[in-house]
């Protein structure tokens, strides 16, 4: 893999992994468009791939460092902040990444007491991809929501790791 070609510690992991639309299924509006094929590659994609990169990366952490992992999730893995519905596959596979984000950091803490690991929501981030989803939505570019995140990275302190963060540095609810 590509992490096992890397080589010595760092100070700041991102994780950017993810997908909206996988293998050309588009997120479900309602129950009646939702299926098992669409629901496991959601999970795959957006639960599962992250987690591997994060359970693959603790060799390039250094025992007393001052680390920052962060993954970017979505504010619709958020339970408590749903109040629209729909999207089930991508919501369900984003909340089950929280939960594994907030696992990890709970363990890493165990072997890395400087550590903080955090799940991000970055914001809706204005790309061709996304134009079809906006609408009325605010969205910032892409260089606006990597200097959010970097922010929020440098603002945060070990007491913050396993908690959900949006790119305003405000917590968002499990």
């Amino acid at each position: 893999s590509a992490i096992e070609s890397l080589d010595g510690t760092f100070d700041q992991i991102f994780i950017t992994t993810g997908a909206l639309v996988v293998n050309a299924a588009e997120p479900e509006k309602t129950i009646r468009q939702f299926t098992s094929n669409s629901a496991i590659d959601q999970f795959v994609t957006n639960a599962v791939g992250p987690t591997l990169i994060l359970k693959h990366i603790k060799r390039l952490i250094d025992k007393n460092s001052n680390c920052f992992i962060g993954v970017l999730s979505a504010r619709v893995g958020s339970i408590g902040d749903n109040n629209l519905g729909g999207w089930y596959s991508y919501r369900a596979a984003k909340a089950a990444l929280n939960q594994y984000i907030r696992t990890t950091a709970i363990e890493y803490a165990r072997s890395f007491p400087n550590l903080t690991c955090v799940a991000i929501h970055p914001g809706t981030v204005k790309t061709n991809f996304t134009k079809k989803y906006l609408g009325r939505h605010p969205a910032v570019s892409p260089e606006d929501a990597s200097k959010n995140i970097l922010g929020l990275a440098n603002s945060l302190k070990p007491e913050s790791s396993g908690q959900f963060f949006d790119w305003d540095r405000k917590t968002v609810p499990w």
